[in-house]
């Protein structure tokens, strides 16, 4: 007898898991809760761990360039974070705004606000674009690189922003399907995008074969053709039919007003990731100052953490399509029930990666580096970390919670009080004036983030973004 129920419960599972990846299952405003999780968090984690991929395969072989090459990455995606913000703005906006009339069952309407958020993101990448072309040298003065490291590595923060086309459709397009409940096709993207910067990082950074020994430009060469083939294959499911949402030519018209309404969900979101990422170059810059041992260190190690919090977002980008589509089918309460069974969720999963920072980071981090420096700094990071990172979770999935409402605002207001009234000046002050260094940037992290999650726990209890109307 518990023997077939055993079995049973491990083809329900098997079912789900199937399920989860084919994406056979698109209303999530029905039945059980603990199921529409699962449905949509397997998916979106296993998206955002290949997103994160990207950065962990680029820094293993880009540390393999020394730490020059390292620097140089690191520098140039603190300044790549404002593009980031815009493109993840767009992406929560575009969510939140197609989950809602997803939840209406108006797939028309989430096709317009599709296509019209498409149009947005080109003509922001156009300006990001001739910034990056033109200006490549100063950004990284900007940052704190060394001369040596602007004149020898400039070109890789040429392509990266040059290209940033395939970043900002990557994200927005994702956005779109993880809106309707087509997480499984953002899965599937990024997984294409992924093996073809798999193969192509050592090949073009190396100089392998007939390919040419790029160095670190090979890097960026390798992630913006990966990131392409995914955008393509985005494309063809929008434009084919095959997904929820289905675009047509006519579609990209530009609608004035259509990209207003866009722009007015979707500027909160800009504006968290402004924040948060101008927060990150300040902090940058303050590590940039203890030398590019340093500045390696903590970049690689902040990457290991991207890679778990990564996942955790899948969670949370989970409960933001939950949230967006039962308010839309007038259910509030199940979408508030939704945000604290993710939590929780998320909560479990961030203590076990605690404890593994805690117990394994020196070894993580000589996985990814030798320079005796960059282990030391960046397994201090992990540690001091490790111990607030459970916060993070309710942080998170509370900020998502908001976006997911339609409420961009709340989080924009949470994260200006707690990254820049809070994270920096106190890692300033506590980097140069108690004498603790970089030790110092990695405490201001951790309390800015407990901050963060108490505020969004306080505010969200108090239920305002149930009656947000997009």
């Amino acid at each position: 007898m518990s023997e077939t129920i055993l079995t049973s419960k491990k083809t329900s599972v098997f079912t789900l898991l199937k399920q989860a990846v084919s994406g056979d299952v698109k209303d999530f405003t029905t039945g059980s809760i603990n199921r529409a999780i699962f449905l949509l968090a397997v998916p979106m984690i296993l998206e955002m761990v290949l997103e994160a991929l990207f950065a962990i395969v680029d820094i293993y072989f880009v540390n393999q360039q020394g730490t020059d090459a390292t620097s140089t990455v690191i520098l140039t995606e603190g300044s790549l974070t404002i593009l980031y913000s815009v493109a993840w703005g767009l992406a929560m906006g575009v969510t939140a705004l197609v989950a809602r009339r997803a939840g209406e069952k108006n797939y028309k309407e989430a096709g317009d606000v599709a296509a019209q958020a498409i149009v947005l993101a080109s003509i922001f990448s156009i300006i990001i674009s001739l910034v990056g072309l033109f200006f490549s040298k100063q950004l990284l003065h900007f940052m704190g690189a060394s001369a040596l490291v602007v004149q020898e590595h400039y070109q890789f923060t040429q392509i990266m922003l040059g290209g940033n086309i395939v970043i900002m459709l990557l994200f927005v397009n994702n956005g779109i399907f993880r809106g309707v409940g087509d997480a499984n096709i953002a899965m599937r993207t990024l997984l294409i995008a992924n093996a073809i910067n798999i193969i192509l990082d050592p090949l073009l950074i190396k100089g392998i074969g007939p390919f040419p020994k790029m160095g670190v430009t090979g890097a960026a060469v390798s992630t913006t053709i990966g990131r392409s083939f995914g955008v393509l294959y985005q494309l063809y499911y929008l434009f084919n039919g095959k997904a929820l949402v289905k675009l047509v030519r006519k579609q990209f018209r530009a609608s004035w007003a259509m990209m207003k309404h866009i722009l007015d969900t979707s500027w909160g979101g800009m504006l968290q990731f402004i924040i948060s990422s101008c927060s990150w170059i300040f902090l940058l810059r303050i590590i940039a100052t203890f030398g590019e041992g340093v500045t390696a260190g903590y970049g690689t190690a902040i990457r290991i953490c991207i890679f778990t919090i990564l996942p955790a977002w899948g969670l949370a980008n989970a409960a933001a399509t939950l949230v967006g589509q039962n308010l839309g089918a007038g259910s509030p309460d199940r979408a508030e029930k939704s945000v604290w069974k993710t939590g929780f969720m998320t909560f479990c999963f961030f203590a076990l990666v605690a404890l593994i920072f805690y117990f394994f980071g020196e070894g993580l981090m000589r996985f990814f580096i030798s320079d005796t420096v960059a282990i030391q700094a960046g397994t201090s990071c992990l540690h001091i970390l490790a111990v607030g990172y459970m916060f993070f979770a309710y942080g998170l999935i509370m900020t998502q919670a908001f976006n997911g409402a339609g409420d961009t605002k709340t989080p924009t207001y949470i994260n200006l009080f707690a990254f820049w009234l809070i994270q920096i000046p106190l890692a300033y002050v506590l980097s140069t004036r108690t004498g603790l260094g970089p030790e110092g940037v990695y405490v201001a992290i951790g309390v800015a983030e407990t901050v963060l999650a108490i505020t969004g726990i306080i505010i969200f209890r108090k239920g305002k973004w149930k009656l947000i109307k997009v």
